[in-house]
């Protein structure tokens, strides 16, 4: 059974910096891409940053040049390190990764992890 795991979110204040992690384990074959969404109360779901299936990396235009995704494909391990938060950047993030296993080809979503910033 393939799972995707966050961790690493919390509280913080604005300004500050947080590192999220995500792990992939499982029956896995190939991983392709893998990236973050956030989604706020009462918006919908967005995509924060991702690395296509060309290697490059993807930003939402609000948190480009303060967040930076990165990865470790041996560990099947994904990043984001998330720098001069503001109180807009409050949202669950979840991890996602289209992932290829026994059973074929799915796309995965973590359980996510709650990123609150405030003073």
């Amino acid at each position: 059974q393939v799972q995707l795991v966050e961790s690493g979110g919390g509280l913080v204040q604005p300004g500050g910096s947080l590192r999220l992690s995500c792990a992939a384990s499982g029956s896995i074959f190939n991983i392709n891409g893998m990236g973050w969404y956030r989604q706020a109360p009462g918006k919908q779901r967005e995509l924060v940053a991702r690395f296509t299936n060309g290697g490059t990396t993807d930003y939402v235009d609000s948190v480009r040049g303060r967040f930076t995704i990165s990865g470790d494909n041996a560990k099947k391990q994904v990043y984001l390190q998330m720098n001069s938060l503001k109180p807009e950047d409050t949202a669950v993030y979840y991890c996602n990764s289209y992932i290829v296993g026994l059973y074929g080809g799915t796309n995965y979503w973590g359980q996510g992890t709650q990123v609150t910033v405030s003073s």
